[in-house]
């Protein structure tokens, strides 16, 4: 399949997930909602929608439209008055939404999620629960995250991450993510001779291009980061289109603008790829090398006997990192154990640890179906 057809086939999704962030949604400088952007936005989106097409919109901004209410400057650096910001610009963002879309007699619905919520395996099928009934009731779902609750340690840090994993939630037939930059170019836009990189398959020929940046004033996020979610969404099979929101209509039209990211190769199964790019580890198990190879090579499971370290605190279930002798993470996967039992099992083999402990210890500490490679 073509680039084009890849282009025609996001326009033409069924279920499609657009993320939109601060800059395109506030004046500039930031610090309130501009509703004459956010209107246009919503005015191309109400139109796919009343053709039956199903639009999940993740939106940026709630912090950015508390700026100016809360008498700050700039967007907050620390997290507790970026909750009281989000606390106080989310009410005006989904009002805003609100108007827009009910001109066009839509309905929408708050969707406010952590980290949590696409990690923990109860939570993950809440959050498509309702998520798939919005949808089928004709709503348009606007999702963000809970910032008024999130701490750093179950952040997703940018919503470019959030709108990949709800694509996959949803299982979306497209992606589009909105910026202030048009495309992906291979080096900084303003440099004279930079280019547009108008295709990308399966992350071929990004060590090529100089990727920087850390967003607007407003916002979080980056092309660092939103590079990194079309690649999320292309590991779940889904193509992503990064461009403006000045061009929406265009991409949506399934014409030749912005970046396309398209999908190659074998696609991961949803646990393995909810397990490599939803989940924070909680702590680390340093492998000896033959455990590494084991787990790289051979893809068993990881036996206590070639663990020779334990670092962080963690409960059974959580997700930790498995890294080589020198630090360098080579897998993730859920733990059998918690972190204050495994440091008297480390080198010993589970039939041993069954003879003199029982024979619930006689299983693996990170078995091969709940693990990933990285």
């Amino acid at each position: 399949m073509t680039a084009a057809e890849r282009r025609r086939d996001v326009a033409g999704a069924k279920r499609l997930v657009v993320k939109v962030g601060s800059s395109s949604l506030t004046h500039a400088g930031g610090g309130s909602l501009d509703e004459d952007s956010l209107k246009a936005l919503v005015d191309t989106l109400a139109a796919r929608r009343l053709t039956g097409q199903q639009v999940v919109l993740v939106s940026s901004g709630a912090i950015a439209a508390g700026i100016t209410p809360l008498g700050l400057a700039r967007r907050p650096q620390d997290l507790a008055t970026q909750q009281a910001a989000a606390s106080v610009g989310q009410g005006a963002l989904v009002a805003a939404y609100q108007r827009a879309f009910g001109a066009h007699g839509l309905t929408v619905g708050q969707v406010l999620l952590t980290a949590d919520d696409v990690t923990r395996r109860t939570h993950y099928t809440n959050a498509k629960r309702t998520l798939d009934r919005l949808l089928e009731l004709g709503i348009v779902p606007i999702v963000n995250e809970n910032d008024t609750v999130a701490t750093q340690e179950i952040r997703f840090g940018d919503n470019d991450r959030l709108a990949s994993l709800v694509a996959h939630l949803v299982h979306a037939d497209g992606l589009l993510l909105l910026t202030d930059v048009d495309a992906l170019y291979d080096g900084p836009p303003t440099r004279p001779g930079a280019r547009r990189v108008p295709v990308v398959v399966g992350g071929a020929g990004l060590d090529e291009v100089t990727i920087g940046g850390t967003g607007s004033s407003v916002g979080s996020g980056g092309m660092v980061t939103k590079v990194e979610a079309a690649a999320i969404a292309n590991a779940a099979g889904i193509t992503t289109v990064l461009t403006s929101a000045s061009q929406l209509g265009q991409a949506l039209a399934g014409e030749d603008v912005g970046t396309v990211f398209v999908p190659s190769g074998s696609r991961r199964t949803s646990r393995k790829l909810w397990l490599a790019h939803a989940t924070t580890p909680r702590g680390r198990l340093v492998l000896d090398p033959g455990a590494v190879r084991a787990v790289t090579e051979r893809r068993t499971s990881l036996l206590p006997a070639g663990i020779t370290a334990v670092e962080g605190t963690f409960s059974d279930g959580d997700p930790v990192d498995l890294t080589d002798p020198q630090g360098r993470v080579v897998g993730r996967g859920l733990v059998n154990y918690a972190s204050g039992d495994l440091p008297a099992m480390l080198g010993r083999s589970t039939r041993a640890l069954a003879k003199e402990l029982g024979p619930q210890y006689e299983r693996e500490v990170v078995h091969r179906d709940d693990l990933v490679l990285l």
